[in-house]
């Protein structure tokens, strides 16, 4: 009876198994397309913007760079406003100090005349805020301006009462200080705005 000279012939069925794995991986490997470093990944969507005073979640332009036409004449209109409202509390403050000064640089009726007139010029910016078409996603945004000038609206109102009344000064003041305020916190919310829409706001 003629004896094997390999005993376990199984044992060489493992390492050719792996051999071939090994080789079909290799060449598998180097079929396959090379990656691009120029490859980006581009994102569409809404743009997230935190900031403070209430800006939220925003819409971003026309997504190639630019500002969606709709929104920038929503921009260029705020801006305006803007601008008029502190023209408007440069007066209120002018006018308050004026009267404060000693001796007292500005008399009572006219005063009374200029701050009437900070007061009905306030009037009509929040009322042209509120009638504002507001683009889509910017709800919030708009909240928050006219929840600001709304409060300027009134403090005008209360710092003429103010003058008006046999209070000595302080409630005046009060709500002169109260407008300047106002006015801030309504500057802040379009910048807010702005950076929602991203609009790069003027140095």
């Amino acid at each position: 009876m003629a004896m094997n000279p390999d005993p376990k012939p199984g044992r060489w069925i493992l390492p050719l198994v792996v051999l071939g794995m090994v080789a079909f991986t290799y060449f598998f490997v180097r079929e396959l397309p090379e990656a691009t470093p120029e490859s980006t990944l581009v994102s569409g969507g809404t743009t997230t913007t935190t900031v403070p005073g209430g800006s939220t979640t925003q819409p971003p332009g026309t997504g190639n760079g630019a500002t969606d036409p709709e929104v920038q004449a929503y921009i260029d209109e705020l801006e305006t406003i803007d601008a008029s409202l502190q023209l408007l509390q440069a007066e209120m403050v002018a006018v308050n100090n004026g009267f404060d000064a000693d001796p007292r640089e500005i008399e009572f009726s006219d005063a009374e005349s200029r701050m009437e007139a900070v007061q009905t010029d306030t009037d009509a910016l929040a009322d042209q805020v509120a009638e504002m078409e507001v683009p889509a996603g910017f709800d919030t945004n708009h909240q928050a301006l006219t929840n600001a000038i709304d409060i300027a609206a009134g403090a005008a109102a209360d710092a003429l009462d103010g003058l008006r009344s046999s209070d000595p000064g302080e409630l005046r003041r009060a709500a002169v200080v109260a407008f300047t305020q106002a006015t801030d916190n309504f500057n802040i919310e379009v910048t807010n705005t702005k950076t929602a829409a991203g609009v790069e706001s003027t140095p």
